[in-house]
């Protein structure tokens, strides 16, 4: 039993660590990354401070500025072009056959695609704390337990658009066809949420638009995030993430079969 754990635990610590080094060997990818959210940070919400202004809801206790409300939604969009980005690496292992070679192990696909999504959500977090980290000279400045009651919540989400990714990936036979498809998941998930605006001025601009955002994910995934970042447990949102999670993980541990990955040309 113990000489079988060690087989997984092996096996774990061997794709965390080759996703961590191909990170550390792209440091591209790092530094766009913090790009992105940080313009939006920095650039957009010193134009939108003015006329955007937050009145007072849930977690928040007092007023609040833009920055400080995007923040967690920009968190977010870390993590979803992290989980897709490795699921272009996916893509490209399984053309390549890495991919095919580990799926082929003795252990179970459902562990080996887990550790995967586990291993993407870690190195995800690196990136996401080093944006927190930014963000406080622009005075986003949660409360200091928050950064460690966040931690559970950014993990699953990292899980949630990892999960969503390689379902995704588990579908897509040529590397050229990836990149188009994610211009038509990332951008309407992030736009259609409340990670830029709230979703009662949604409501006040369209009530069509409102409903697209209420049945998104990812709005329910930036809300876990900014409760958990202000100490608070959102029960709605947890409850829609995890279940995203378990489904789209279910879904792409039924999709990646070394059957099918052997045909793909």
């Amino acid at each position: 039993m113990n000489m079988r754990s060690g087989y997984y635990w092996h096996c774990f610590r061997g794709i965390l660590i080759r996703e961590y080094l191909r990170f550390i060997q792209q440091r591209t990818r790092f530094f766009s990354a913090l790009v992105r959210p940080l313009l939006w940070l920095v650039v957009f919400a010193a134009g939108f401070r003015a006329a955007l202004g937050i009145a007072i809801i849930e977690p928040y206790e007092t007023y609040i500025t833009y920055e400080v409300y995007i923040a967690p939604g920009l968190c977010c969009m870390i993590l979803l072009f992290n989980g897709m980005q490795s699921s272009l690496s996916m893509v490209y292992d399984r053309e390549m056959g890495s991919m095919r070679v580990l799926l082929m192990s003795p252990l179970p696909r459902w562990f080996l695609l887990t550790c995967k999504l586990l291993s993407i959500a870690l190195v995800s977090l690196l990136q996401v704390y080093a944006f927190l980290l930014i963000a406080l000279f622009v005075d986003v400045e949660p409360p200091l337990w928050g950064y460690l009651t966040a931690l559970p919540a950014f993990l699953l989400v990292a899980v949630m658009l990892g999960a969503i990714g390689l379902f995704i990936s588990s579908w897509i036979k040529q590397l050229e066809n990836f990149a188009g498809v994610m211009n038509f998941v990332i951008f309407p998930m992030f736009f259609l949420s409340s990670a830029l605006y709230p979703l009662w001025k949604m409501q006040e601009a369209s009530e069509w638009l409102y409903w697209i955002c209420s049945t998104n994910p990812f709005t329910y995934a930036v809300e876990l995030v900014r409760h958990a970042l202000y100490m608070k447990f959102d029960l709605l949102a947890f409850s829609i993430t995890l279940g995203t999670t378990l489904l789209f993980s279910l879904l792409s541990i039924n999709g990646f079969n070394p059957q099918r990955a052997a045909k793909v040309k």
